[in-house]
């Protein structure tokens, strides 16, 4: 008999009755979207549990990040990594802003704060890193550059739901934040997302732009998109957000045993803990050092798949390399050698609260062999 298929990832799901209900109580009402009560309701809930004063729901994940650059008129060029979901690039192109891009940090695979200043011009405008795996960047280098050069700074945190740096947010940092509550995603709303704010003004602002740029029934104030998240996927978010914590336990316990048992085999590596961060368990990348553990990542990428353990090659390959961004020419390989170390490298392996000890020995047994 085949074995059965272990993914990568696997949807945390709200009890079926109680969503149900949920969904009777929105077809009373009538109001299936355009900032009902549930959108309100999950809005709070968000802000309340992620320690942040102002968030404003989106539709998807890519959606805030456009819409960030549009609310702080970004133009010209921004600093960005090449290691990550190519939707933080693809942003800055629908924007007709250029991406710049900068090798990354090969502890922890975020944007190098070191070598941003030699790529700023006087076309810079905003540096764009991305919490890679929902590893914190070093915020204060970033925002010590970003304030030397009179640059905005906007977050990807697609990866960061509730990460914490010494019991503080980092969402809160620079001058916005985005989120993903994909199906893949800690969190999800079965699609969806968020921007983080500082201020109410800048929420209204923001607001107003998920809207069409609707200020009242009369009044358009700005080049707005429809962004808004409906209702049912903010009732099915509310109910998520209950077993939030218990996913990310969940999570933690196989995080836990795939760090004992690997720490270990030669030529298999994985980043280093922080103890001053609260981590919520989103990803689990390995790194293969093909000359010391004797088999190169495709080959061992491939193995695990004949065995029916799906695990991923995020991110692989860079963003830099794909046909739309390969001609800038801050995308020359030379100038990414750890990013391009660690795209070659690199396996998430299956990482969700649904994973029994026995799929867990399946994955470690499919690397340990």
């Amino acid at each position: 008999m085949d074995k059965k298929i272990i993914t990568v990832t696997s949807p945390a799901l709200p009890n079926l009755d109680d969503f149900t209900a949920e969904l009777k109580n929105i077809w009373a009402s009538g109001r299936i979207t355009n900032n009902g009560s549930y959108h309100k309701r999950l809005e709070d809930a968000l802000a309340e549990y992620l320690g942040v004063r102002y968030l404003s729901l989106f539709t998807n994940g890519t959606l805030p990040l456009i819409t960030a650059l549009q609310a702080l008129r970004i133009s010209g060029e921004v600093i960005t990594t090449p290691y990550s979901f190519v939707a933080t690039t693809h942003a800055l192109r629908w924007n007709g802003i250029k991406p710049v891009f900068v090798d990354i940090d090969p502890a922890d695979g975020n944007l190098d704060p070191g070598k941003i200043e030699a790529a700023i011009t006087p076309k810079t405008t905003a540096i764009m890193p991305v919490h890679v795996y929902g590893n914190p960047c070093d915020t204060r280098k970033i925002q010590d550059i970003a304030d030397c050069y009179g640059l905005k700074v906007i977050y990807d945190a697609a990866h960061a739901f509730g990460v914490k740096v010494r019991s503080e947010s980092i969402l809160n940092e620079g001058d916005l934040s985005t989120l993903s509550f994909h199906a893949t995603k800690v969190f999800n709303t079965i699609e969806g997302g968020a921007m983080i704010m500082r201020d109410e003004k800048t929420k209204r602002h923001i607001d107003y732009l998920k809207n069409f740029g609707f200020a009242n029934e009369t009044t358009v104030v700005g080049p707005g998109i429809n962004s808004k998240m409906d209702e049912m996927r903010a009732a099915y978010g509310l109910l998520n957000l209950r077993q939030i914590d218990e996913t990310i336990e969940a999570r933690r316990r196989v995080a836990t045993k795939y760090r004992e048992a690997l720490i270990n085999i030669e030529g298999i590596t994985c980043f280093a803990e922080k103890p001053d961060v609260r981590c919520n368990y989103g990803y689990f990348p390995i790194f293969v050092d093909a000359e010391k553990y004797g088999m190169s990542r495709d080959d061992l990428y491939a193995r695990m798949k004949s065995e029916n353990v799906f695990g991923r090659r995020y991110f692989y390959p860079l963003i830099s390399e794909f046909s739309t961004y390969r001609g800038l020419e801050s995308a020359h390989a030379m100038n990414l050698p750890n990013a391009q170390k660690m795209a070659n490298e690199v396996i998430c392996l299956p990482l969700h609260h649904a994973l029994s000890d026995d799929d867990i020995a399946r994955v470690l047994n499919s690397i340990q062999k």
